[in-house]
């Protein structure tokens, strides 16, 4: 997809369904979704305003595949949320957390919960743990956006209600998290330490198998391969590595990505620069943008001297 300067575009975020990082943009004259890789993309983009829009829902496409689908009215976005009123009622892949609980499950939704599920374990560069879930077809991707340094499939399970039963045990009886922050993961990467966070990666999932096994399960570990184009955000930093010191959401940035690790990037404000800075291409989510010959503010690299 090419972009139309000064035609705005909603933006929906990272995703990794296709294998490489994509940024999933909404062409707010027609609401068509549309993909333009990340690896590479030099590009000058602001928001068109403070305002925060709806992303939309996932929809079923068959019994056991979801694909995004956008906003119809392109509605602005609830108090604290990503959706409007509709999108919320219609989205039926919300309630998949709480089905084993006994909550309300569609027929759809029942269906897509039928097939096998993998439960796994990431490590972030800050050497936090947390135990996740992903449908079968999804088993490599849902890794991919997360963006964890390390992470190990421990178990296949029947069906989506089976897996987040152990997700929740592991969770309660072993300590790890279900979530971790895109602050803390941003953070970290400024100067990643792979040994740290392996051997952290690896001390938690020998939990996590004891947790399994003591349960009569009989847990496949099987390492996750993380994309190419993260290794150098995953690396020992080379060279000057800062926190991008800017807000997205707030006037014109310029910059071409260099490695992309989840929503996380590794980018360089002009072709012949030195410093690299992170930042992260999830805060735009949910706002209008506006991409064009736009330059980043001047960055002071004093503090970064000391």
């Amino acid at each position: 997809m090419n972009v139309t300067p000064g035609r705005p575009y909603l933006w929906h975020g990272v995703t990794w369904a296709s294998g490489a990082p994509s940024l999933l943009l909404a062409d707010t004259s027609t609401g068509a979704l549309s993909a333009v890789d990340v690896m590479g993309l030099r590009t000058g983009v602001r928001a068109a305003g403070p305002g925060r829009f709806c992303t939309g829902r996932y929809g079923f496409t068959s019994t056991f595949e979801v694909a995004p689908v956008p906003c119809a009215q392109q509605a602005q976005a609830g108090p604290g949320g990503q959706q409007c009123a509709r999108c919320l009622e219609r989205d039926e892949f919300r309630f998949a957390h709480r089905a084993h609980k006994g909550g309300h499950a569609s027929v759809a939704l029942t269906a897509y919960l039928g097939q096998p599920h993998l439960l796994y374990l990431a490590t972030f560069a800050n050497a936090a743990s947390k135990v996740g879930t992903a449908a079968a077809p999804r088993r490599v991707s849902r890794v991919d956006e997360q963006g964890p340094m390390h992470a190990t499939y421990l178990f296949r399970a029947a069906d989506g209600r089976a897996v987040r039963i152990l997700e929740d045990t592991l969770s309660s009886d072993v300590g790890l998290a279900q979530a971790i922050r895109g602050r803390a993961k941003l953070a970290a990467l400024a100067d990643p330490d792979p040994r740290r966070s392996l051997a952290a990666h690896d001390a938690a999932v020998e939990r996590a198998l004891s947790a399994l096994t003591a349960l009569g399960l009989s847990p496949e570990p099987e390492e996750w391969t993380p994309p190419a184009c993260g290794a150098e955000l995953r690396s020992p930093r080379r060279g000057e590595r800062m926190i991008y010191p800017h807000d997205l959401r707030d006037g014109e940035h310029g910059f071409q990505v260099d490695s992309c690790s989840g929503s996380q990037a590794l980018v360089r404000l002009n072709p012949a620069d030195d410093v690299r800075y992170l930042l992260d291409l999830s805060i735009l989510k949910g706002h209008r943008v506006l991409f064009g010959s736009y330059a980043s503010p001047a960055i002071s690299l004093q503090g970064s001297l000391f």
